[in-house]
């Protein structure tokens, strides 16, 4: 998207630790909203709440670029928010929300923080928007090895709950990934605003929910005043206004270091579920963790691997 005003940099820091928290703590109110209401109900919240938000910032902002219309015009367009509201918002959240019923929250919040390195590897293979060095190629399978340690297959004799949950949350994880690299192949460069680019994203994913309302959310709920908090905050905050809060920091620091949020979401993930929910991790969960922060380290070259003691041209190695 072309360059638009930046705003402060304070408040794009409040907007950057803003993002943290509430997506940090995202997981949490799913857990406790799905004492109340199912996963497909979660998720329908979540997408529908966010994108009557949007909807509305958009309505009264009616935010243009170059004086464009508020609203892109070509079909193609609106096909490829089409492809990113289906692999980015209903794909995803249906995942996390079913999974968080076998698996805690803490643990969803980590496998979040898996997404940039699937979002490295779909944009280097599949959509060859990126090209990837040697350090980055060793950040990857270094990321892919710490999932593996945060699964531990050695403790699974059967097919359990808890083992498909986390599946569930790494299949939600590559689906953000492939997002981000669709977004950027497809539609980075379109003149269109952010806060009209985060409703088209969000409110086609919304329209999708409604039109699967008698399949995912046509069932009895049990709604407490916490529940009802916890799908506001999933959806008018955590679904709408931080899209916007993310576009800004985007826009203001750049991609790599926008992308950092990545590593307080699963930090306030954690916190929360240990202190709320009183949850537990095994020494794998927390170590694999560790593994997958060093492999996004430096599949976004912010170590190298002359600092681990090995030498050589990473440019020699690019694929």
């Amino acid at each position: 998207m072309p360059p638009q005003p930046a705003a402060s940099n304070t408040l794009v820091t409040l907007q950057f630790l803003g993002m943290g928290l509430i997506w940090g703590s995202s997981f949490l109110f799913i857990k406790i909203a799905l004492d109340g209401v199912s996963f497909g109900q979660v998720a329908w919240s979540r997408l529908v709440l966010g994108g009557l938000t949007l909807g509305l910032i958009v309505l009264v902002n009616r935010p243009r670029v170059n004086n464009g219309p508020v609203l892109p015009r070509e079909g193609v367009v609106w096909l490829h928010f089409l492809v990113i509201a289906i692999t980015g918002c209903v794909i995803p959240h249906l995942l996390f929300a079913w999974a968080e019923q076998y698996v805690s929250s803490s643990l969803a919040s980590i496998y979040n923080a898996v997404t940039p390195i699937m979002t490295a590897l779909l944009a280097t293979l599949a959509f060859r928007v990126e090209k990837f060095v040697r350090a980055q190629v060793a950040g990857v399978m270094l990321g892919i090895f710490g999932v593996v340690v945060i699964i531990g297959p050695w403790q699974y004799s059967s097919l359990t709950g808890d083992f498909w949950g986390q599946l569930a949350c790494l299949g939600a994880a590559v689906s953000y990934g492939f997002t981000y690299g669709y977004t950027r192949r497809f539609l980075s460069g379109r003149p269109i605003a952010g806060s009209t680019f985060a409703f088209l994203n969000i409110g086609i994913g919304g329209g999708i929910m409604l039109l699967l309302t008698p399949v995912l959310a046509w069932s009895p709920v049990q709604l407490t005043l916490p529940i009802v908090l916890c799908l506001l905050a999933l959806g008018a905050l955590g679904t709408g206004v931080t899209y916007i809060w993310n576009i800004n920091v985007l826009r203001a620091w750049g991609p790599t270091n926008a992308s950092t949020v990545t590593y307080v979401t699963p930090v306030v993930g954690v916190i929360l579920g240990v202190l709320v929910l009183a949850e537990t991790f095994s020494w794998h969960e927390p170590t694999g963790a560790l593994l997958v922060l060093v492999g996004i380290l430096l599949t976004q070259k912010r170590l190298r691997l002359g600092w681990f003691g090995v030498r050589g041209r990473e440019a020699a190695a690019s694929v």
